[in-house]
């Protein structure tokens, strides 16, 4: 097991995982020795869900994204020589994780437990900081002039689709929105399979939309989650209205109920 447990952690820190300091949990020695002592049916051992539900539980709780989450479960897999996780694996780590989200949601954190994105009222917050810091000091009508910003609108959603597809597609989109755009882009999900990010407006305003849909369809199709999301995935900017109240309608009207 330790071995398996060592190869595990070399190949997530080495392609995926973003703190090595912080890779390892009780529950990592749990799924693994699951694993091994399940057979080639492991998937379907109670224990196996069950070792995937805590370690989800762990990385939730401990503020791991999903999207790496989900990244450091398939190199697991990856060592065992299969493909992709099963399923049912796959399902009960975010389980876990949505449950250690909601627990954290619960008191107090605008975190999205499906995304693990902000909510729509973290960026409205966002944005008012940027309006208030582009007014002129002798001007206090807080306007879109000279923010140097816009929003890049994000549409994935394709029908209806279950609560556990919903979640998963949701995990792929916020995992790429974080490494496509990084660090200093607060960014946020509407609902309904639409998020949105305050993007500075430079001159490679589009690449990085380039980037984003290639990342969204990159990690939906490894998820199999091609038939429940927008082909091709809609990206667009919507450049800053005038005023930040307006700024919120427009999140407001972007947004799904």
């Amino acid at each position: 097991m330790p071995a398996l447990r060592d190869r595990w952690r070399d190949e997530s820190v080495r392609s995926v995982w973003l703190r090595p300091s912080d890779w390892y949990h009780p529950a990592v020695d749990a799924l693994a020795e699951a694993l091994l002592t399940g057979g080639p049916a492991a998937d379907g051992v109670p224990e196996v869900q069950a070792a995937a539900l805590d370690l989800g539980h762990a990385r939730g709780y401990d503020g791991v994204g999903i999207g790496e989450t989900l990244d450091d479960l398939a190199c697991l897999f990856r060592m065992l020589g299969a493909t992709e996780p099963p399923l049912v694996v796959v399902r009960a780590l975010c389980d876990g994780w949505a449950d250690a989200q909601a627990g954290v949601a619960t008191s107090g954190s605008a975190l999205d437990p499906e995304s693990g994105l902000p909510t729509r009222q973290y960026l409205g917050i966002r944005l008012a900081e940027t309006y208030r810091d582009a007014a002129l000091p002798t001007q206090r009508t807080r306007t879109a002039a000279g923010t140097g910003h816009h929003l890049v609108l994000v549409d994935v959603a394709a029908g209806d689709v279950d609560a556990f597809t919903r979640a998963a597609r949701s995990a792929a989109v916020g995992a790429a929105l974080t490494t496509t755009y990084g660090d200093g882009h607060p960014m946020a999900t509407l609902g309904g399979g639409v998020f949105a990010v305050l993007a500075r407006a430079d001159e490679d305003a589009w690449r990085p939309l380039e980037e984003l849909q290639r990342e969204i369809a990159r990690r939906c199709e490894r998820l199999e989650l091609r038939s429940a999301t927008r082909q091709p995935v809609r990206v667009w900017i919507e450049p800053l209205p005038a005023t930040h109240e307006q700024a919120l309608r427009t999140l407001e009207r972007a947004a799904r109920p």
